[in-house]
């Protein structure tokens, strides 16, 4: 059973940035999508980025240009640096490992880290 631990929120001020870091254990999860979600208060939970085993990548258009999603194969991690933060980027971010072929809902899902930013 894979387990992600997710590092890295925190409080920021609008403009600042954040990298966030995604520990996983308990399976290799080289041959695995991984991506970063988010749920802000009162909304649904929603994909930021997801990275493929092999190194392809998507954003959403609310984060595009302005974070990036990368992994370190090696150290069964995975990273999200966010630059640019905007308030609307308030939420709690979750890490997920999954068979890129699977639909999202299955995926393992860390415990997620929370992030909150100021105007």
């Amino acid at each position: 059973q894979v387990r992600l631990v997710e590092s890295g929120g925190g409080s920021v001020q609008a403009g600042g940035s954040l990298r966030l870091s995604c520990a996983a254990s308990g399976y290799a999860v080289s041959f695995y999508c991984m991506g970063w979600f988010r749920r802000a208060p009162g909304k649904e939970r929603e994909e930021v980025a997801w990275i493929s085993h092999r190194g392809s990548t998507n954003y959403a258009d609310s984060v595009k240009g302005r974070c990036t999603i990368s992994r370190d194969n090696a150290k069964n991690a995975l990273y999200l640096q966010m630059n640019s933060l905007k308030p609307e980027d308030t939420a709690v971010y979750y890490c997920a490992a999954g068979p890129c072929a699977s639909v999202r809902t299955t995926w393992v899902f860390g415990q997620g880290t929370q992030v909150t930013v100021s105007s």
